[in-house]
Parts: C-alpha cells; sequence; structure tokens
C-alpha cells in the first residue's frame, strides 16, 4: 500500500477517533446536571443579582457610575418624601416651584419613584426564582425575598395596590392585589425565608458572601433583619388589622430580643461590601447640586430639645462666597453655632438660601436599610397596644440610648436628654424680600416619658423614632402618615390641585401616566383604584392610614 494511502487511511481514523471521543464525552454526559464551570458561572450570575437587588433597595452607586443612581434617588425620593418627612428643605423651585415638594405631583417623578422601588428589582428577583428552583438552593431565594419586601414594601406605601402574587408571571398584564393581600403574603413570604435561613444562621453558615453588600453573607444578621421588617410591617397595621399587627409583631419578637436588630452592628446599610464602595446621594445633592438643607422642622424639635445629635446630623451655618460672613437669616443654636435651616415646600429659585446649614455627610457616609435604634421604638409602640412586649418606657428608653450609640455619642449620655423638660421652639426664616416664613411651637411635647395618656406617650415614642430614623425620609413619612407624629412646620407654598392641605399634606404618590394607556391597561389600572378604594389622587388614604 502507498504511503500516501496509508496516512490518509490513519488521518481518517483519527477523525473517526475524536469524532468518537467527543461522542462519548455527549452521552456520558448527563444533559440535566450542571458542570462545574456552569455551576460557578451560576454562582456568579446568582451573585450578581442579589447585588444588583440590594442597590435597589434604595438606588446606591458607585464614583463609576456618576450621577446616574443620584438622579435616580433625587427624583424617586428625595425630592418627595425625604422633603414630605420634615427631614430636609431644597435650595431650588423646579418646574416653576410646581412640584412635589409644593404638592404639585409631577408624573416623571412618580414614575422615577415606581421604577427605582418596583420595576428595576423584578428582572433579578425572577431570575433568582428560576435558577433557585432549577438549581435547588431555597436559600438563595429566601434571601432574594427578604431583599425584595425591603424595596417592594415602600412601594406599597407610597401608591397602594401593587402586583404581588402574580409579579414575573409570563402574562401581558400583571393584576394589582390590594393591599391587605399584599401585607399577608409580604408576612408569609418572610417566615418562610427566616425558616429557611434560620438552620443556616445556627451552624453560622454564609450566604453569597463575595456579593452581598449589606451583611458579606452573615445568616445571623440577616434573619435578624428579617424579623425586624416583620417587626416594622406587622405595627404598620395597627390600626386597619389590629389582630393581624399583634400576630407578625408576636412571632418576629417572641419575647426574645436577640432575634431582633438590637445591637449597633446588626444596621442593614449599604456602604462598602462585595469589592464596591459606594457614594452617599444625599451628600452629593447637597455638595455637588447646591440644593439640600436642614428642614426647620428638624431645627425646631432639635435645637428645642438641646439634641446633641443636631450637629452630627447637620452643618452649621456657612459663610457667604461674596462676604465671607454667615448669612444674617441664621438662627442661633443652642450649642453657640448659627444655624439656617430652610423651610419646606419653597418655590424661589436656585441659591435663595445661600450659607444653608447642610447635612452633615460625606461621600462614604452609609445609606441606611434599617438601624436597631427603629426595632426598640418598635417595640415601645407595641408595648403601648400589648402588655406581652414590656414596658414602653424601658424600649423608649432604649430607643434613645442605641441612637445616641448609632451617631458617635456614648448611650450613657442619653440620661440627661431623656429626663429634660426642654420643648420644640418656633422658627422665623427671613430671607430679604424673598422669603419672609414662620411656623410655631409643634408641639408642646417633652423628651421626658410619662404614662399620663397612652397618646401622649405615642408622640413622644414617634418624636424620637423620627429624630434617630434620619435621613430614612420613606420610612419617617410613612410613619408620620399612620399616627400624625410627629407635627411638622407646614410647607410654605402649597401648589396642590388635589385639595392636601398644609395640615393634611400628600398621603400617597399617584399612578404613572403610563398604567393606563393601552385598553388591557385601563382596565388593570381600573381594578386597582378599586382595591384603592378611592380616586388616584395624593390626598387618597392608604388602607393603614386611617387614624385621622
Amino acid at each position: 500500500m502507498k504511503m500516501k494511502n496509508i496516512n490518509k487511511i490513519l488521518s481518517g481514523l483519527g477523525v473517526i477517533l475524536m469524532l468518537a471521543s467527543c461522542d462519548y464525552q455527549r452521552i456520558n454526559t448527563n444533559p440535566y446536571e450542571m458542570t462545574e464551570e456552569q455551576g460557578k458561572m451560576d454562582g456568579i450570575a446568582l451573585g450578581a443579582s442579589i447585588t444588583l437587588m440590594q442597590r435597589c433597595v434604595f438606588p446606591v452607586g458607585t464614583q463609576a457610575n456618576q450621577t446616574d443612581y443620584i438622579n435616580a434617588y433625587q427624583t424617586a425620593y428625595h425630592l418627595s418624601v425625604d422633603g414630605w418627612s420634615g427631614y430636609f428643605g431644597q435650595d431650588n423651585n423646579w418646574y416653576s416651584g410646581n412640584n412635589q415638594l409644593t404638592y404639585y405631583i409631577q408624573d416623571d417623578w412618580t414614575t422615577s419613584t415606581y421604577k427605582e422601588s418596583y420595576t428595576n428589582l423584578l428582572p433579578s428577583w425572577k431570575k433568582i426564582k428560576t435558577q433557585s428552583e432549577k438549581n435547588d438552593t431555597p436559600e438563595v431565594f429566601a434571601l432574594a425575598q427578604i431583599i425584595k419586601i425591603s424595596a417592594w414594601h415602600k412601594t406599597l406605601e407610597a401608591f397602594g395596590p401593587i402586583p404581588y402574587s402574580h409579579a414575573g408571571e409570563m402574562q401581558l398584564v400583571i393584576p394589582f392585589d390590594s393591599e391587605e393581600e399584599v401585607y399577608k403574603a409580604m408576612f408569609a413570604d418572610l417566615k418562610s425565608a427566616i425558616e429557611v435561613l434560620e438552620p443556616m444562621a445556627e451552624s453560622g453558615a454564609s450566604i453569597m458572601a463575595n456579593y452581598d453588600i449589606v451583611y458579606g453573607g452573615n445568616t445571623q444578621k440577616w434573619v435578624k433583619y428579617a424579623n425586624s421588617l416583620m417587626l416594622r410591617l406587622a405595627m404598620r397595621l395597627k390600626y386597619c388589622a389590629p389582630d393581624l399587627a399583634k400576630q407578625w409583631a408576636t412571632y418576629a419578637y417572641a419575647n426574645d430580643i436577640t432575634r431582633l436588630m438590637n445591637l449597633k452592628d446588626d444596621e442593614a446599610q449599604v456602604s462598602k461590601g462585595a469589592g464596591y464602595v459606594f457614594v452617599n446621594n444625599i451628600n452629593h445633592c447637597a455638595r455637588s447640586y447646591g440644593e439640600t438643607a436642614m428642614c426647620t422642622s428638624m431645627f425646631a424639635y432639635m435645637n428645642g430639645y438641646k439634641d446633641p445629635r443636631m450637629s452630627k446630623y447637620f452643618t452649621e451655618a456657612q459663610q457667604l462666597e461674596s462676604t465671607k460672613q454667615i448669612p444674617a437669616w441664621a438662627i442661633d443654636g443652642y450649642d453657640g453655632k448659627k444655624y439656617a435651616p430652610v423651610p419646606p415646600g419653597t418655590s424661589s429659585g436656585a441659591k435663595t438660601f445661600e450659607g444653608r446649614s447642610k447635612p452633615n455627610f460625606t461621600a462614604d457616609t452609609p445609606t441606611y436599610w434599617m438601624r436597631a435604634s427603629e426595632v426598640y421604638f418598635l417595640l415601645a409602640e407595641a408595648a403601648l397596644e400589648w402588655s406581652e412586649f414590656g414596658s414602653a418606657a424601658d424600649w423608649y428608653r432604649k430607643g434613645i440610648e442605641m441612637s445616641f450609640e448609632e451617631n458617635g455619642l456614648a448611650a450613657s449620655s442619653a440620661a440627661s436628654y431623656i429626663n429634660n423638660e426642654n420643648k420644640p421652639q418656633a422658627v422665623s426664616v427671613n430671607v430679604g424680600y424673598s422669603v419672609r416664613y414662620s411656623a410655631s411651637a409643634p408641639t408642646q411635647a417633652t423628651v421626658q416619658f410619662d404614662n399620663s395618656s397612652k397618646e401622649a406617650s405615642l408622640e413622644k415614642i414617634m418624636i424620637q423614632k423620627w429624630i434617630a430614623l434620619y435621613p430614612n425620609g420613606m420610612e419617617a413619612w410613612t410613619e408620620w402618615r399612620k399616627t400624625g407624629y410627629p407635627k411638622l412646620n407646614p410647607v410654605h407654598v402649597n401648589n396642590s390641585p388635589d385639595g392636601a392641605t398644609k395640615e393634611t399634606g400628600i398621603r400617597r404618590m399617584v399612578y404613572p401616566n403610563s398604567f393606563s394607556q393601552s385598553a388591557e391597561d385601563a382596565e388593570n389600572y381600573q381594578e386597582a383604584l378599586n382595591k384603592l378604594g378611592g380616586a388616584d389622587k395624593a390626598v387618597t388614604k392608604l388602607w393603614w392610614d386611617c387614624k385621622r
């Protein structure tokens, strides 16, 4: 046989053997079993989705993201709930003064709120749900459920009915659930997630440690946070569904404070994690945009109470560039400094309040989801309702002490503050001829706790909770609507077309216009309004907003 033919035969055999080898590998590989490489890729994909979900609870970005996340936070929360809560005034007049802060609701801003608190999180959650079922990793889905509820309860409490039980399904139009249905589903989902993660927490196992920007995979802290979140949601319902509120508050607490966030280090926050360093949105709005300022409501309470957290929260008045002097409209603080607070809901042009007091943040200041001080105040509120929760006065004291500790003050230094008889004060801000604003003292309530009446005790608890929640405007606005406390300074300008008054304020956000554009969407939107039980207006109260 010629050498040329032999080479052809050998080459052919080589190809056959190679193909056989490939076919052997294909035949002997389970197509339904994940390879090691696929497992690594799925882990990366799931981990990235966990990180993306966490970044959606409140929009947070890095320096590399430039201002995308900052602008998202600003329009979704900062120029609405952060002002409605009484935390911040603004030195600008978007839409010529017709904006959320003056009670004129702008569709693009409410669309931003819905998008940032609900829509942006949905694809990542759906992906994790599918992959967790496929790969039998219920613990990853449990974590995703907790994160989802952290974001979606804000949507629920801003707008009312939302799609929940059918979210992520392959339907042209996803139906809305009533508020009551969503709360019940959230409680059940949190309970299931806790039950999955508790064994891991007891054994010290971690979860998604390389992708978790909140707790670095610490399952003990995630279980504490989930129970605390359940307590927050349970207490939301104390007026509209007291039995349901008690049921889930009791489950979350179970007469054991260690089940809940009870230490400073338990705080759920985003600043550094999973290789990222996140910038603080509010700091950027205050310093780079030159707009955000201390609200007069904060000054009225904190200066009146001689609260040492005031200088932790806000800077003193700033020197004017033109004169190098403190602005003439600045107000004397109890600590010997001058402060320049801005009234809520102004319509003055930019730079009207030059020299204003700014939030005392840096780019590295964390964005907080929840802190232990809030939990103590939730327990104080629960104790007012149900004796099984102990002493409201004791939880109240511990809440103040924890807030002091969280803000770099010794818990022991809270004793004199807790026992003082100081009261909030009236505030006047007169900036030339452009702004003439006066607000009387919002209340006569002191810090010192007493049991003279349940309502008086509740007001004190909510005032101190409000101070401790700073700067979480979403939660503060929600609690103000639920309880009526703290009493806040009225907006300077009210441009509401819906009948919102300076006393009643904004009760909810209206749904984005896009919800009713197609025939199918319009029908679904109308069903949402049926479940809301009122018109799609900012004055319509939500289910739990039934005290007053």
